[in-house]
């Protein structure tokens, strides 16, 4: 155990030094939502690839519809359909019109495309709606369709190459693959990218005291929570999270359970039992895990300068060194915690630029001063107004307030210097929505 009382930025060094963005891997496009994009992608072929309609209508020579109007339509042949998807298109000549629709390649000899509004459908009489469904026309339309309005060229026509060109920087390195960014790989005809992985994190809650949720509680038991908030926190994060559910204290059970998860963790995380208590059970699993081979391998449980959250552990474990975050039990320090050293650690191991939580300055909302204790980075939960850039406490200072953390929204940030805060003063936040 470290004597050192660490501060909060330099633990947090301490971690991101020691925690390298995974190596990168070849994934279909399912497969690589959520995940950060380790090459320029470029596109291959322009999209549109082709002038195509924009509407459901005909398309036509711009000539052939000039001054055309309610009372004096122009009539136009019709001389077939173009549906999305065809192939072998028919030419429009002068005096002539192909029926087609959204999407479909816009014909040799057509200059624009009327919408179906504009039209008498091919059925005879005033302008219609819809287009009539492709067994009743043209034959059944007598072959000829009346256009109302004239079209200026290109009217309702989309440009070959109007979204992207060939050659053209679709995707940066760096980008983090959402719907849009997967929908545009797709569209340019990548069923692959080069991406580094999501971080498999595995999360581990140490108490005999903890039951899963469901089951009954006998007398001295709780319900396991912070497994589950630390799951769901990888998750959010961008992981893919394992959760193991309560472990008890024993110290070689525990260390079983870590080395059975290491097969599938690139990240260990571990809640309870790190302080000085006489059942600080994950100190004395992995007080001796470390190589001796290896300078810096093992766990050092430290004291941070910090609340809630004051003991901490980090090291690495395993063959391949993975990284273990031991965080402290009462489910508030363990969720702060999380969030100032895990999340930043899974955000690492994805390659992001920015680690970090956005911040921001707020005025404090408060019913009387906040206390804070000398030497300690104090972090309240609070809930954040960003359009009046106001910041209100929610809930007491206790590490084990889950209903306050439940309605939180950001952390209020009290500098270890400040002892008092009074109402209206401006302080830091940090968001967590």
């Amino acid at each position: 155990m470290s004597s050192t009382i660490w501060s909060v930025d330099d633990h947090l060094e301490d971690i991101l030094a020691a925690v390298r963005p995974l190596d990168p891997i070849e994934l279909q496009l399912p497969d690589a939502q959520g995940c950060v994009l380790v090459e320029d992608v470029t596109v291959p072929v322009a999209l549109p690839p082709f002038d195509n309609s924009s509407m459901d209508g005909y398309a036509v020579r711009v000539a052939d519809v000039a001054g055309a109007s309610e009372e004096f339509p122009a009539v136009l042949t019709v001389i077939g359909d173009v549906a999305a998807g065809s192939g072998g298109l028919p030419t429009v000549g002068p005096g002539q019109a192909a029926r087609i629709m959204t999407g479909a390649p816009l014909p040799p000899g057509a200059q624009a495309v009327v919408p179906v509004e504009w039209t008498d459908g091919g059925a005879g009489g005033g302008a219609v709606t819809t287009m009539r469904p492709a067994g009743e026309a043209p034959e059944g339309a007598s072959g000829e369709v009346r256009v109302h309005r004239p079209a200026e060229e290109r009217a309702h026509v989309r440009a070959r190459g109007g979204d992207v060109q060939a050659g053209d920087l679709a995707l940066p390195a760096g980008t983090v693959l959402g719907p849009p960014q997967i929908g545009l790989l797709a569209a340019i005809g990548r069923g692959t990218v080069r991406v580094r992985p999501r971080p498999r994190v595995v999360v581990l809650s140490t108490g005999s005291e903890l039951v899963q949720p469901g089951e009954p509680l006998a007398e001295g038991q709780i319900y396991d929570s912070n497994s589950f908030a630390l799951a769901a926190a990888a998750r959010d994060a961008g992981a893919i999270s394992y959760r193991v559910g309560a472990v008890t204290d024993d110290a070689e059970t525990l260390r079983a359970t870590i080395e059975d998860q290491l097969i599938r963790a690139d990240l260990l995380v571990t809640t309870g039992g790190v302080s000085v208590g006489a059942y600080d059970v994950v100190k004395e699993a992995l007080a001796s895990v470390g190589d001796e081979d290896v300078p810096g391998s093992g766990i050092d449980f430290r004291k941070l300068a910090m609340q809630p959250g004051k003991p901490q552990g980090f090291g690495s474990i395993g063959p391949e060194h993975t990284p273990l975050l031991a965080l402290p039990g009462n489910p508030v320090s363990s969720y702060v915690s999380f969030e100032l050293f895990v999340r930043p650690a899974i955000r690492r191991l994805m390659g992001l630029p920015d680690v970090h939580r956005p911040r921001a300055r707020a005025e404090l909302v408060a019913d009387k001063a906040l206390t804070s204790p000398d030497g300690r980075r104090q972090f309240l939960r609070g809930a954040y107004e960003e359009e009046k850039g106001r910041v209100a406490p929610v809930g007491g200072a206790g590490s084990h307030l889950v209903a306050a953390l439940a309605h939180a929204d950001c952390l209020i940030v009290v500098p270890e210097t400040v002892t008092s805060v009074e109402p209206g003063t401006d302080v830091e936040v940090v968001l967590l929505g």
